[in-house]
Order: C-alpha cells, then sequence, then structure tokens
C-alpha cells in the first residue's frame, strides 16, 4: 500500500472520528469533561474519537503500532524500536471544544524514523480536511474542492507578517520573540490550526515556546512541511523530531515559506 492509497483510508478515518466528536458537541451535557493528572480536560468526545480511529487503523492492510494521546504509554524501551508508528491525537484543542469556539482537530501521522511522512487533519466544525504525504504534497478540501496548499513565500524582515500567538497569554519569552518583527499581526488561533493557517498563508510564523507533546505536532508538521514551511527546534535550529523517551516536545517555531531562514 503506498503513502498515497493509505492517506486517503485514513482520510476516512478521521472524517468518522469528527462525526462522531460533533454528535456530541451538539449537546453540551453530553460532554462528560475529566480532569487529567496534568490538568489538562478529557471529555466523552476525546475517548470516542479516539476508539474510532484506533479501531479504524487497527482494520487497515498496513499494520503499525499506535501511540494516541489517550492511550496507556508504550514503555520506551519497546517503542525505540518502531520504524514505523501512527501518532494520533483524537481530539486537539479540548479546550476550545469545550469553549465551544470551533477550533479543534482531528490528527492522525505516520511516523518513520523519527519524523512524520504522513499526515491527515481534520476540522469538524468546518467539514475541512487537510493532508500530506513525504513529497507527495499537501492538499485541502472544502465543499468537494480540493486545493494543493503552496505557502506563499515571505522575508522575515517584511512588514505585518501574521505571527500566531495568543493576544492575552504570552508569556515574556513569546513577546521578546515577536518584538523581533516589523509591526506584526498577532493572530490567535486554537489546536494544529495554528500550522495550517502557515500552510495556506493566512500567517507566517507560529513560535510555540512553551509545552506541546508529540501527538500536537506530529500531523500538522508534515502538512506545513511539504507546503513548503517547516518546524525547528528552537534550540538544536533542527527539524523537530519524534519518538523520544519523553514525548514531550521542544520549544520549537513554525514557518511558513520563509526566504533565507538559515
Amino acid at each position: 500500500m503506498t503513502l498515497n492509497d493509505l492517506v486517503n483510508e485514513v482520510r476516512t478515518i478521521a472524517e468518522a472520528a469528527g462525526a462522531k466528536i460533533l454528535e456530541i458537541y451538539a449537546d453540551e451535557s453530553s460532554f462528560q469533561v475529566e480532569q487529567k493528572s496534568d490538568d489538562s480536560p478529557l471529555t466523552i468526545a476525546d475517548k470516542s474519537a479516539n476508539a474510532i480511529i484506533c479501531d479504524g487503523l487497527e482494520k487497515l492492510k498496513a499494520q503499525y503500532p499506535i501511540i494516541s494521546e489517550e492511550n496507556k504509554a508504550i514503555p520506551y524501551q519497546e517503542r525505540k524500536n518502531f520504524e514505523r508508528y501512527w501518532l494520533v491525537d483524537p481530539l486537539d484543542g479540548t479546550k476550545e471544544f469545550i469553549k465551544r469556539n470551533g477550533e479543534f482537530t482531528v490528527n492522525i501521522a505516520l511516523i518513520e524514523d523519527n519524523q512524520p511522512i504522513l499526515g491527515v487533519v481534520y476540522v469538524p466544525v468546518t467539514d475541512e480536511m487537510f493532508w500530506a504525504t513525504k513529497e507527495g504534497g499537501a492538499f485541502h478540501e472544502k465543499d468537494e474542492v480540493i486545493q494543493k496548499l503552496d505557502a506563499p513565500n515571505f522575508k522575515l524582515a517584511d512588514s505585518a507578517l501574521g505571527i500566531v500567538c495568543s493576544r492575552s497569554h504570552m508569556n515574556d519569552t513569546t513577546k521578546a520573540f515577536v518584538g523581533k518583527f516589523d509591526a506584526p499581526n498577532l493572530v490567535a488561533k486554537g489546536s494544529s490550526l495554528k500550522f495550517l493557517i502557515l500552510a495556506s498563508g493566512e500567517a507566517h510564523v507560529y513560535p510555540r515556546l512553551a509545552p506541546t507533546m508529540e501527538w500536537d505536532t506530529g500531523a500538522a508538521q508534515i502538512i506545513l512541511e511539504e507546503a513548503g514551511g517547516s518546524v525547528i527546534n528552537n534550540e538544536t535550529k533542527t527539524a523537530l523530531s519524534y519518538n523520544k523517551e519523553n514525548l514531550l516536545n521542544p520549544h520549537f517555531i513554525a514557518y511558513g515559506n520563509v526566504d533565507n531562514l538559515n
């Protein structure tokens, strides 16, 4: 099964998970919000979407292990030997889901040799599908219209670039980063949509100088990369990598199609 064949199967799985999320989203009384050990929220939508995705992936002809935000952690001694595996965030933006602002996504990535090679991100509320495969391009589908994603070129010295960050909850490090730009336009967006608006050219730079987990970024990273962008470890200045012993991401900067990054 080629990556292109596989991505079509995964899109169908993501759409099914999104339909279940929307079913629950329609009835706020059914959310069943819990707090996880890190104080982040968990809803019945997270659990239901996870079950649909894992069941769907386990039925595919191509069989790989699954690492999901909602599954029990697989010991590093076992997963360090994975050549390929699925990396899943069944509902990225649970806080956005609870706020009912629509900015949440379903994320499924295939990781090979510590890098994403396939990614699907589905936006249930707007019925938008984003996907990419390594060296196969990035695509967006809405209202049955498919468009190839090619992020427009820009320079870091350009004025009024769109910088993706919270208007109300910026830490000092992020403020200092944003302060380097000429009249930046701050753009607020939830979940992995932050990467997708870089891929589509609606914004240019996304500094994430705060914690995220690998499942938060894998699917959207390959979509952004295939659209011409990059996701760079802020310390090593190399591409964000996966299947580390600690699944916490380092701080990173995501860029659209920027000139002379190095």
